[in-house]
């Protein structure tokens, strides 16, 4: 008789989420597959822009605690991931400055006093152009999600994760109301348990039909005439500016509902470039590099679904919208817990699958 090889745990899909939780569990001795419809890390994950927000301006309540806690756990990760891979991650602390519309300001007063800018704007960011808008400083990080996800990547398959790559699963499988493993579009694998991290993806893998949608978002990379041109996060209500260390400035982003379309739109990428010059007239003799668009996934409540499902051994981890480069350490902190029928440091009612 052949010998079936079976996992402890199987996680559907290889974005930050799928990768940050399989190292997780592999740390704590499972035995992890990774199963991808594509490449590891090449969807919403290499999309994505890469700040690390802990805003209650921008940050649901809901989330707020999880949202704190994974950036705090930040340095750590990244620095983890850094040593086990040997690549770099980019991980950037000069803060985010936020140009607020003056009604957005009103609105949020008591955010705008509490997060003053340490010195004048100009003072700052001499390249920003002259603006009346309010303006606070928060003191948030980013990463360069391409570079976090390849040495995520690296990590795994440096500890025994396995991989399936090009490999759409179909459906979990289920024996008895429990779920036993996934069929692909090659083949079916076994495990004890089985983790949907599909992202977009993750409503068209039964038996759940979660109601995670994909919600388009165009970017652009332009290389900076210096690389101290600009040194903060800038964020305006009509573009957001990422300055990276090797002098590329990511330009973002649309909010589109445009179903699985990952094209990008030359007059959307246009506004965007219009915009960048408007906050940094010194842009003009910056060299285009690249657009791109990502689909993130997002839910009917704009809240991440983590939880057991009602199947017995299935899991999620899906719905992270705009934040899942930033919730990934904790996302794999909680959900390891839940995985391993530990009660998670924080409550997770909120992001339950069973709210749909």
């Amino acid at each position: 008789m052949l010998d079936v090889k079976t996992w402890d745990i199987i996680i559907i899909g290889g974005g930050i989420i799928g990768l940050s939780l399989a190292i997780a569990l592999r740390k704590r001795g499972a035995t992890v597959l990774v199963v991808e419809r594509g490449e590891p890390g090449r969807e919403a994950s290499h999309a994505a822009g890469g700040m690390l927000v802990d805003c209650p301006l921008e940050t649901r309540a809901a989330l707020q605690p999880l949202a704190t806690a994974s950036a705090r756990m930040y340095p750590e990760f990244a620095h983890e991931l850094e040593i086990e891979s040997g690549m770099k991650v980019d991980l950037r602390d000069p803060g985010a400055i936020l140009l607020l519309s003056p009604e957005h300001a009103e609105l949020d007063a008591e955010v705008v006093a509490r997060n003053p800018l340490p010195r004048p704007l100009k003072e700052l960011e001499p390249a920003l152009a002259n603006s009346n808008c309010p303006a606070l400083y928060l003191k948030e990080r980013c990463v360069d999600p391409r570079a976090l996800v390849a040495a995520a990547w690296k990590t795994a398959k440096n500890r025994s994760v396995d991989f399936s790559s090009g490999d759409e699963v179909a459906a979990v499988n289920i024996v008895d109301g429990r779920a036993i493993g996934v069929t692909t579009t090659k083949t079916s694998f076994r495990a004890a348990k089985v983790v949907n991290c599909a992202g977009a993806w993750s409503g068209q893998i039964g038996p759940h039909a979660f109601p995670t949608r994909p919600v388009k978002g165009q970017m652009l990379y332009l290389a900076m005439p210096s690389r101290t041109l600009l040194k903060h996060v800038v964020r305006s209500p009509e573009a957001y500016l990422i300055p990276r260390s090797d002098g590329r400035l990511l330009v973002g982003t649309t909010v589109e509902e445009a179903g699985f379309d990952k094209r990008t739109d030359i007059a959307a990428i246009q506004r965007l470039h219009r915009a960048a010059l408007a906050l940094v007239p010194e842009l003009r003799n910056a060299r285009f590099l690249e657009d791109w668009a990502g689909l993130r996934p997002g839910t009917p409540d704009a809240l991440p679904i983590l939880g057991e499902t009602a199947t017995p051994g299935y899991y999620v981890a899906t719905g992270h919208f705009r934040d899942g480069i930033l919730l990934a350490p904790i996302t794999a902190e909680v959900m390891s817990a839940v995985i391993e029928g530990r009660t998670p440091e924080y409550d997770l009612t909120a992001f339950s699958p069973a709210r749909f």
